[in-house]
C-alpha cells in the first residue's frame, strides 16, 4: 500500500494535541474545559484549542471552570507555552448562543470548521495528535460534511489510501469493524474478505504499536450463531471464514468466526485482545455496556492520533453540568502516549 502524503512527526519536547469541543449543542464543551482544567494534563502536552469564544465561555459556565488560554491569532502566528492552553479563536458562531439539545446547522458548521483547522494545522506539522469531544454525525452534515463521517473526511484530507477504520477501546479491550456507519440493509452486500483482512491487520498493527507482541484477535461473524453451519446465512462459510484461513497462514492469531451474542464474553475475559465486528452496533453495543463512560473510540489509518470519548454528543444533558469524562480523559491519554512514540500511519499499514 501506498503511504499518504508526508506529514511531520513530533519535533517538540511533549507532544502537542488540538483540542476541539465537539458539538456546541451537547455536552462536549463542558467536557473538554473539565479535561482542560486539570492541570496535569496540560503539564504533559502542549495543548492548541481551537474553540469559537461564545461556545468556550458556555463550557466554562456550565462546567464550573474557567481556562486561562494564551491567545493565538492564526496559525500562522500559533505559539505554545508550558502548562497553558493556546487558544485559536474563531467566531463560527456569530456571537450567537449555542442552541442546546438538539442537532443545528450553526453547531455543525462550527464543528466541522473546527476539524478543518485542526487537520490543516497536522498538514503544517503544527500539532501531533486531535482530541476531540463528542460530535454529532447529524449536525456536521447540516453544517456541511458530505462524507460517510468524520474519519472519511479526515482520510481525504490527509490523502491516505486504503483501509481505515474505528477502532474502539474498554481497557485493554479493542475492537475493530468491518463496516461502519452505512444502513444495516446494506451491511452483508459490503461484507467481503479483504475488508475483514484489512480490518484485522490495521487492529493487529496497532495492537502491535501499543505494546501487544502477538495480538490475539475473535472475528466475528455476521449472521445469527455465526451462520448455524450455513443454515442462517453463507457468509461465514464463503467469506469470512476463508479470510481468516488467509490471516493465519500468514501468521495472524486470527480466530473465528464467532456468534456474535457470544464472542464478547470471552472478550470480556481476556481471551483475546481485540474482537471484529461486521457492523457498527454489532461492536459498539457490546463495548458501551462494558464501559460507556471510559470507553474510548480512535480512527486507525490516519497519519496522527485523532481520539474522542465512545460516548456521544448527549443532547438530553446538555448544560446540565453532570456530563463524566472519564473517556475523553482517557482519549487524551491515549492521544499522548501515540504522538509520543512512532508515526501511527506507518505502524498501521506495514502489513495492511
Amino acid at each position: 500500500m501506498s503511504t499518504p502524503s508526508k506529514i511531520p512527526t513530533v519535533t517538540s519536547a511533549k507532544p502537542r494535541i488540538a483540542v476541539l469541543l465537539g458539538d456546541p449543542s451537547g455536552v462536549g464543551p463542558e467536557m473538554a474545559v473539565k479535561l482542560l482544567a486539570r492541570q496535569r494534563n496540560l503539564d504533559a502536552a502542549r495543548v492548541l484549542l481551537i474553540a469559537d469564544p461564545v461556545v468556550l465561555a458556555a463550557g466554562e459556565r456550565i462546567a464550573g471552570a474557567k481556562l486561562d488560554p494564551l491567545a493565538a491569532e492564526s496559525l500562522d502566528t500559533l505559539r505554545f507555552e508550558d502548562g497553558r492552553p493556546s487558544l485559536l479563536a474563531c467566531d463560527w458562531m456569530e456571537g450567537a448562543e449555542p442552541v442546546l439539545g438538539e442537532s443545528n446547522e450553526a453547531s455543525g458548521r462550527a464543528s466541522f470548521e473546527a476539524l478543518e483547522l485542526a487537520t490543516a494545522a497536522v498538514r503544517r506539522g503544527q500539532v501531533d495528535a486531535i482530541l476531540f469531544a463528542p460530535l454529532n454525525k447529524h449536525s456536521l452534515r447540516l453544517g456541511g460534511l458530505v462524507h460517510e463521517d468524520e474519519l472519511r473526511y479526515m482520510q481525504a484530507r490527509f490523502a491516505v489510501p486504503g483501509f481505515v477504520c474505528e477502532f474502539n477501546l474498554t481497557g485493554a479491550l479493542w475492537t475493530s469493524r468491518v463496516t461502519s456507519h452505512i444502513p444495516l440493509k446494506d451491511v452483508a452486500s459490503h461484507i467481503t474478505g479483504e475488508g475483514v483482512r484489512d480490518a484485522v491487520k490495521i487492529i493487529a498493527a496497532a495492537l502491535r504499536q501499543s505494546g501487544v507482541a502477538q495480538p490475539r484477535i475473535a472475528v466475528s461473524g455476521l449472521n445469527p450463531h455465526a451462520g448455524d453451519g450455513g443454515s442462517i446465512g453463507m457468509e461465514e462459510i464463503e467469506i469470512i471464514g476463508p479470510a481468516i484461513e488467509q490471516l493465519r497462514a500468514e501468521g495472524y492469531d486470527a480466530r473465528g468466526p464467532f456468534s456474535p451474542d457470544t464472542v464478547f464474553i470471552g472478550a470480556r475475559r481476556g481471551d483475546v485482545d481485540a474482537v471484529v465486528s461486521m457492523y457498527h452496533d454489532q461492536g459498539q453495543i457490546a463495548m458501551k455496556l462494558m464501559g460507556f463512560e471510559q470507553g474510548v473510540t480512535l480512527h486507525g489509518g490516519l497519519p496522527v492520533p485523532v481520539a474522542t470519548s465512545a460516548s456521544g454528543s448527549a443532547f438530553d444533558i446538555a448544560g446540565k453540568g453532570i456530563a463524566q469524562i472519564e473517556g475523553l480523559q482517557q482519549a487524551f491519554d491515549l492521544c499522548l502516549r501515540m504522538a509520543s512514540g512512532a508515526p501511527v500511519r506507518a505502524a498501521a499499514t506495514a502489513e495492511a
